[in-house]
């Protein structure tokens, strides 16, 4: 089954609230956010990180942040108590995320891959990512987003400091 498959089914089991958008290929945040046509912040920007967090141990993370935002690398290094944090090499990130760069979703199918959530980004109603496809984009109600992937709600962006109210509401 495709990660796309696996997405759609977990959707429409979960009965979230989304729809899909078709728009040409593209996996850059910016101008998929153009073609979507919503605001930057909405968009769940999802990049694998990997900590070094012993001599030969390490973490994957699958760091999902507005796509205004860029992540906080020493942030995710101190919160898994590593010594060293850097974005996965690409076909790394590619294999954990089972999609092409670009195109992965802001959930962690892979038992390697902690998902880790930017609180800002869950202040919006909606967010909007490629769904394992550079043609097809979802727009997901945020609630039903945290409620079927259950991520870890922390500040890793250089701009995060606390929580918003309203992101606090929605991972209680």
């Amino acid at each position: 089954m495709t990660v796309y498959d696996w997405l759609i089914e977990q959707l429409v089991s979960g009965r979230a609230r989304f729809r899909l958008i078709d728009h040409p290929p593209e996996g850059q945040t910016e101008r998929a956010s153009e073609l979507r046509r919503h605001p930057l912040a909405q968009a769940a920007k999802c990049l694998v990180v990997r900590v070094a967090t012993g001599r030969r141990s390490r973490r994957y993370v699958l760091a999902v942040v507005p796509g205004d935002r860029r992540v906080d690398l020493d942030g995710l290094c101190g919160m898994y108590g590593g010594s060293e944090a850097a974005f996965a090499a690409r076909d790394v990130a590619e294999r954990l995320a089972g999609s092409v760069s670009g195109s992965v979703v802001p959930f962690a199918r892979h038992p390697e891959l902690d998902l880790v959530v930017d609180p800002e980004l869950l202040v919006h109603d909606e967010i909007f990512f490629n769904a394992a496809r550079l043609d097809r984009s979802v727009a997901l109600d945020t609630d039903d987003y945290v409620a079927l992937a259950r991520p870890r709600v922390e500040p890793i962006t250089q701009h995060s400091a606390a929580w918003p109210e309203s992101a606090r509401r929605k991972t209680a």
